[in-house]
C-alpha cells in the first residue's frame, strides 16, 4: 500500500478544527438558566452529549444502510478520493466512514511522512474497531497513495525535500500525479474530499507572522483546493461533488488561530465559491465546504488549547453538546449524494450553531447580583 496526507509536519499539524482563548465557568446571565453543580454539569455534559451523539450516529447510520424507512443516502457505485488522513481520529477518517456506510469505494491520500506509520497502524489493526461498519463488514481503502499536497508537479519539489529521508523509498506524490495514478488505477471519480491544513506558525500572533509563515498556511490549507480541482476536476463524472473543510475564524476573530490560518480559510471559503461556478460549468460538479467546531482530534491538540475550545463551544452554542466527528462525516455524506444536487458554493457550519451567536453567554460580565 501506499499513502500520504497533506498535513504538515508532525509537531506543526494543523486540521481545520480551531482556537480560542480560555474558557471561563457557567455564571448566572439574567437568563434564569438553570444553575448546575459543577458535578452535576460534568455528568450532564459526559452523559448527554454521549447520548445526543449516539442518536446522531444511529441516524445517520439507518440513512445510509436503509435500515429504518425514509430517504435514503445511497452511493453505492461512486468512487470516492479524500486527501487527508493521518489516523482514524479526525475528520478526514469520518468523512470516509460515512461514505462508506453509504457504498462508495475509498481511496486516499496520505502525507508522505505519516503514511509507514498509518499503513503499519492499519495493517497491525490498531484501526479496526474505527473501521467497523453497521452492516458488521470493516471499511476497507482501495488505494492508499502517497500525497503532498503542497507540490503541484514534481518541477515543484525542491531538494531538500526530493532528498529527504521522511520521503524516501515514495514517487509520485505531488497533487499531479496522485491525480495520475487514480486515473490509471480507478478511472472516473464521484467525490473528491479536501481535508488538508497547515499553518506552521499557528501559535504566532498574526503581527508576529512571517510571509513565509503566513504563504505557508495559504499554500497547504486553500491552494491545495484549487489545486485539487484543477487536477481531480477532468476526472469527475458530471454530477460529482467536491468537499473540502474550513473553520469559523475565517469570518470571525479567533484569539490563537493565529500564523495566518484564518486567512488560508477565508481564502478557501471564497475559493469554494469562484470553484463551484468554474467546476460547475466546466465539469458539472459541485463545490462546498463544511464549517466544522472544535474536536478534540490529534492534530488539532496541537494548537495548544483545543480543549478549552472545546469547552467553550459547549457553553455557548445553542445545541449545548460536544461535536463529533461522525456528525461532519454525516454532513460530508449527504452533500456528496443526490440528495444535495441543488447544493454548490455553499459553507455549511456543522457546530452546534456555534457561528450564530454574538454573545458569550458565560461571559462574567454578564453576571448579576442576586
Amino acid at each position: 500500500m501506499a499513502s500520504s496526507t497533506v498535513m504538515c509536519r508532525a509537531s506543526q499539524r494543523v486540521l481545520a478544527t480551531c482556537c480560542c482563548t480560555p474558557v471561563a465557568h457557567v455564571r448566572h446571565i439574567g437568563l434564569k438558566r438553570a444553575a448546575m453543580a459543577p458535578k452535576d454539569q460534568k455528568s450532564f455534559r459526559s452523559h448527554g452529549a454521549s447520548t445526543m451523539v449516539s442518536r446522531q450516529v444511529h441516524a445517520v447510520t439507518a440513512m445510509a444502510t436503509g435500515s429504518d424507512a425514509g430517504l435514503k443516502i445511497d452511493l453505492r457505485g461512486k468512487k470516492a478520493f479524500i486527501a487527508g488522513i493521518a489516523d482514524d481520529q479526525g475528520f478526514g477518517w469520518a468523512i470516509a466512514k460515512a461514505l462508506a456506510e453509504a457504498g462508495a469505494e475509498i481511496s486516499i491520500g496520505v502525507w508522505v511522512p505519516a503514511l509507514k506509520i498509518f499503513e503499519t497502524s492499519f495493517r497491525r489493526g490498531k484501526f479496526d474497531e474505527s473501521r467497523k461498519l453497521s452492516d458488521g463488514s470493516m471499511m476497507d481503502f482501495t488505494h492508499i497513495y502517497p500525497m503532498d499536497a503542497v507540490f503541484d508537479t514534481v518541477d515543484d519539489v525542491p531538494e531538500d525535500i526530493a532528498t529527504n529521508k521522511r520521503y524516501a523509498g515514495n514517487e509520485g506524490w505531488t497533487v499531479s500525479e496522485v491525480a495520475d495514478k487514480v486515473k490509471a488505477d480507478i478511472g472516473n471519480v464521484d467525490i473528491v474530499v479536501h481535508s488538508l491544513a497547515n499553518g506552521p506558525e499557528v501559535t504566532k500572533p498574526l503581527l508576529e507572522t512571517s510571509r513565509k509563515g503566513y504563504l505557508a498556511a495559504m499554500s497547504a490549507s486553500s491552494y491545495s483546493l484549487v489545486s485539487m480541482v484543477q487536477r481531480f476536476g477532468p476526472l469527475m463524472n458530471p454530477g460529482g461533488a467536491v468537499v473540502s473543510l474550513t473553520y469559523l475564524a475565517s469570518e470571525r476573530i479567533i484569539p490563537g488561530y493565529g500564523g495566518g490560518m484564518s486567512s488560508a480559510k477565508a481564502a478557501l471559503e471564497s475559493d469554494t465559491k469562484v470553484l463551484a461556478f468554474e467546476a460547475g460549468r466546466k465539469y458539472g460538479v459541485r463545490v462546498n465546504t463544511i464549517s466544522a467546531g472544535p474536536l478534540g482530534s490529534r492534530a488539532a491538540k496541537a494548537i495548544g488549547f483545543i480543549d478549552d475550545m472545546i469547552a467553550y463551544s459547549y457553553e455557548n452554542a445553542p445545541v449545548q453538546k460536544e461535536l463529533a466527528a461522525a456528525e461532519v462525516g454525516s454532513v460530508a455524506a449527504f452533500l456528496c449524494s443526490p440528495l444535495a444536487s441543488a447544493v454548490t458554493a455553499h459553507v455549511m457550519y456543522v457546530d452546534n450553531g456555534l457561528n450564530a451567536m454574538g454573545l458569550a453567554v458565560d461571559s462574567k460580565t454578564l453576571d448579576r447580583a442576586e
